[in-house]
């Protein structure tokens, strides 16, 4: 028998929690036939009500107490300091402890990648976390890292976001030898600042396992010309709102127009079961709803503040998808060429310096 699962989650996090949450389990848990418990950290005088609205949750549900959560508001160094003991903090340190495979919450991001990395540490190899995003593609999914995570980075740094990146959509998406791009406004060698020609450079030479494919430009992303698409999070996280808002704003045309007249809402009818169906959700943000902390010694999911039960499910699915991968063992070997060919590209930018 396939051994039980188990996703630690933060109850209390999120615009409307702990109800989204435990909506969400059981939402994510419909027809569900592998095997995943759930610890739930949260206040009980709370989440014990909830859990009885859905009695079948019950059995796989255990209540973890705590009265202490991490506000919206909170900046990460706060969050660090003051929030041992919360609903966010015990999620993660269930991770730590060997108790669960996976932390998830949809609360504070930058509390929660702060509380990851002070509990969990990086990889070896690693010098930052990435948010990894799945983005929608003609043929499935497409990862686009980093989406918010670091505004500033080195090309080393970039580098290993393209050996995570790989090992995420791998994991996640199921395709055994994704292709990587490194995202730039051309696809010319003399394109881009100095930083993206280094990372290029390096993702040339560092005689990594991976299919690179170069330099690839912001329309490749919905083209789905590379499965992972690789860039620093001050421009991964404004192509992701640009998309995500540009959905919203071609959907709600959509709703006009097959609102506005009688025509239109028959044609909305006959269409709702066929391809308007598929067409929605397609355009759904909630499909592809979590993004995963990258670098770190443990699995940790992020889902969106604001989601619904819908949403907070996929980013439930993904955890599980994660858990049940091999996604941090198959990047140590990746790593370790790139640790090794770091040192080398810096002794040779030292010789001609």
């Amino acid at each position: 028998m396939t051994p039980s699962l188990v996703l630690s989650i933060d109850a209390m996090g999120g615009d409307d929690a702990p109800d989204i949450v435990i909506d969400g389990v059981a939402h994510f848990l419909k027809g569900r036939r592998r095997p995943v418990s759930f610890l739930l950290h949260g206040d009980e005088a709370r989440l014990k009500p909830l859990l009885e609205r859905h009695g079948d949750l019950k059995s796989v549900c255990e209540i973890r107490h705590t009265e202490s959560e991490v506000d919206m508001s909170a900046k990460p160094s706060e969050a660090v300091r003051r929030s041992r003991g919360s609903s966010m903090w015990n999620a993660v340190q269930s991770v730590k402890a060997g108790e669960a495979q996976v932390a998830v919450s949809a609360g504070n991001t930058g509390a929660f990648m702060a509380i990851s990395k002070v509990i969990l540490r990086m990889k070896p190899g690693v010098h930052r976390p990435a948010i990894a995003a799945s983005w929608p593609a003609p043929d499935g999914f497409s990862t686009v890292l980093d989406v918010g995570a670091n505004v500033e980075l080195t090309p080393a740094q970039l580098v290993e976001f393209a050996v995570l990146g790989e090992a995420f959509h791998r994991a996640v998406h199921g395709v055994a030898r994704p292709t990587v791009g490194l995202l730039n406004v051309g696809q010319e060698e003399l394109k881009g600042s100095q930083m993206i020609r280094d990372a290029d450079a390096m993702l040339r030479e560092a005689g990594l396992d991976m299919d690179y494919r170069g330099f690839v430009e912001g329309d490749d992303i919905s083209a789905g010309t590379t499965n992972v698409v690789v860039t620093d999070g001050f421009t991964g996280n404004i192509a992701l709102k640009t998309a995500e808002g540009t959905a919203r704003l071609v959907g709600g045309w959509l709703r006009e127009s097959l609102t506005s007249s009688l025509l239109g809402k028959m044609a909305a009818a006959l269409l709702s079961l066929g391809p308007l169906s598929t067409l929605r959700s397609k355009m759904d943000p909630r499909s592809v709803n979590g993004g995963v902390f990258l670098g770190l010694n443990g699995v940790v999911v992020k889902s969106h503040g604001g989601t619904d039960a819908i949403g907070y499910a996929t980013s439930l699915r993904i955890a599980l998808e994660m858990a049940d991968s091999r996604f941090l063992s198959e990047i140590e070997n990746n790593l370790a060429r790139l640790s090794a060919h770091e040192a080398a590209f810096e002794d040779r930018e030292g010789e001609t310096a």
